[in-house]
């Protein structure tokens, strides 16, 4: 997995499939939210390892992209979770199976094989690395599309992506060395207003490689979108010089051989430079269907034709599940996509396998306890 999102690189190009070199399995999910990762789940209990793919860093799906500390009061037995927290028990839930994620990735390519697998080009968000799979099956659970960075658009910016700008950092020490190697002590202008931007500037201040650095979090307003506590802690640092807020929107760069400053326009509507050699931006994600547009599967108004009886889309092979997907009657709740990723799990399991699915109970079944690392109750 990378560090961070980056906007896709348009000029990358595609890669020649090369079978020889193409990872095999069994099956592919397109979107690592509840739906996809209760869908890595079913596929888990009959024997099959699932491979599951998303834009973002983290299995999460919207739950964390727009409501990670939101509450959600409709998952059954659970009076009260967060998105945060419903994710980090879904993921909990398909550990035993050791589902492979495949982070900040998207389906670039799907097409055919000609042996009944599909041949699946996994791009890299950042547009850095390109892999293929051929997948016996697919199931796309992407949601409303895959989160991708809302850009920032300075003239000139694009220079800068990689090497001084980024979209959506994670401080992982890795990251952080390559990053600090050509400077110790950076000056960082954070630039974004809700808990994604508040958590990252939390996190630098607190990171040993980072205390050296200069932080800035520029805002278009001297209001931030995050919990309280977040809230507290950074009131914390700003009173006591840690952390600097400046408030404005960007409207230039100042760079030669590197990045050196930003110019931006102020609460009182003057134009102000600021210092800054490293800009990370998080304006928030967006969902885009982007490449699903172009797999040459049924459609209506942006949404996945399925048969409500295996969630099958047209294309033998590939099925879908949650939010992607529409039907007379659907409802858009999470509750449905896992019945929907259940439905097309089954199904893709007697594909694979020619022949109807015995339906075992995971209350009493000694084969799905042992596939779950649990003992058999006498």
């Amino acid at each position: 997995m990378t560090d961070t999102l980056r906007l896709p690189a348009e000029t990358s190009p595609s890669p020649v499939f090369d079978e020889a070199s193409a990872q095999v399995v069994d099956a592919l999910i397109v979107g690592a939210g509840p739906v996809g990762m209760f869908a890595a789940f079913q596929l888990g209990l009959q024997g099959v390892q699932a491979h599951l793919c998303d834009s973002l860093p983290q299995m999460g799906g919207q739950c964390i992209a727009l409501y990670a500390d939101k509450p959600i009061y409709d998952i059954p037995g659970i009076a009260l979770c967060t998105g945060r927290e419903l994710a980090a028990k879904l993921q909990g839930q398909i550990q035993p199976f050791h589902p492979v994620f495949h982070g900040q990735s998207q389906v670039a390519q799907m097409l055919p094989h000609g042996d009944g697998r599909w041949r699946v080009q996994l791009q890299a968000i950042d547009g850095a690395r390109a892999q293929w799979l051929l997948s016996r099956i697919v199931l796309i659970t992407a949601g409303v599309g895959a989160f991708v960075p809302k850009q920032l658009r300075l003239e000139g910016l694009e220079t800068w992506l990689g090497s001084h700008v980024f979209y959506h950092p994670t401080l992982s020490d890795a990251w952080l060395n390559q990053v600090l190697a050509e400077q110790a002590a950076p000056r960082i202008v954070f630039n974004g207003g809700d808990d994604a931007a508040v958590e990252a500037v939390l996190a630098a201040a607190a990171h040993p490689a980072l205390q050296a650095a200069s932080l800035v979090l520029m805002h278009r307003r001297d209001q931030f979108n995050a919990p309280e506590a977040m809230l507290q802690n950074l009131e914390q640092l700003r009173a006591s010089g840690g952390v600097q807020v400046v408030i404005g929107m960007p409207q230039t760069i100042d760079a030669n051989s590197r990045l050196q400053g930003l110019g931006y326009v102020d609460a009182e509507g003057q134009d102000q430079q600021l210092a800054c050699d490293q800009l990370w931006v998080y304006q928030g994600l967006s969902p885009k269907l982007g490449p699903l547009l172009d797999w040459n599967l049924a459609l209506e108004k942006k949404q996945l034709q399925v048969a409500t009886d295996t969630f099958q889309t047209s294309a033998v092979g590939i099925y879908a599940a949650g939010d992607i997907v529409s039907y007379p009657g659907k409802r858009k709740l999470i509750l449905t996509g896992f019945y929907e990723a259940t439905m097309a799990a089954m199904a893709a399991i007697e594909y694979l396998r020619g022949e109807k699915l015995l339906l075992e109970y995971t209350t009493t079944s000694k084969r799905l306890h042992a596939r779950l690392g649990v003992s058999h109750p006498d």
